[in-house]
């Protein structure tokens, strides 16, 4: 099992939309929050940016290089023995998204998403998407 996180987390994450379709990736059963959904992107490091971080995560977790756009939002989510503030970015990627380092990814339609199960932080970027369809 995956070590449970303390403090606070900054992660990014990445928008990427297709013909009407999200890419959200499904986490490894090892990882913390276990087969859970979310928009494909990873934890912030000290000295990256958040564009930094979120082209070197695509690359490595799904396969693709990255153009980083728009801050969509930004959110805080406490899950009890440490905090998640999310930034979500819109993205545009070059190539094919693959499961390079992620259990699984899915193409999926707004009104799907109530079919994947997301974490807290991520849930916040699902209902932003569905206000906007």
């Amino acid at each position: 099992m995956a070590e449970v996180p303390s403090g606070m987390i900054r992660v990014v994450s990445a928008e990427i939309q297709r013909a009407g379709r999200y890419l959200i990736a499904q986490r490894y059963p090892t990882a913390v929050l276990p087969l859970l959904w979310e928009f494909p992107g990873g934890r912030v490091r000290e000295g990256q940016t958040d564009a930094q971080r979120l082209e070197e995560a695509l690359a490595h977790r799904v396969g693709v290089r990255a153009t980083v756009g728009t801050k969509l939002m930004e959110v805080v989510h406490d899950y009890g023995t440490y905090q998640v503030t999310l930034a979500v970015y819109r993205c545009v990627v070059e190539g094919d998204p693959w499961a390079r380092n992620v259990n699984a990814l899915a193409w999926v339609e707004p009104q799907d998403f109530a079919d994947y199960p997301f974490p807290g932080a991520d849930q916040h970027t699902v209902e932003l998407l569905l206000r906007e369809e």
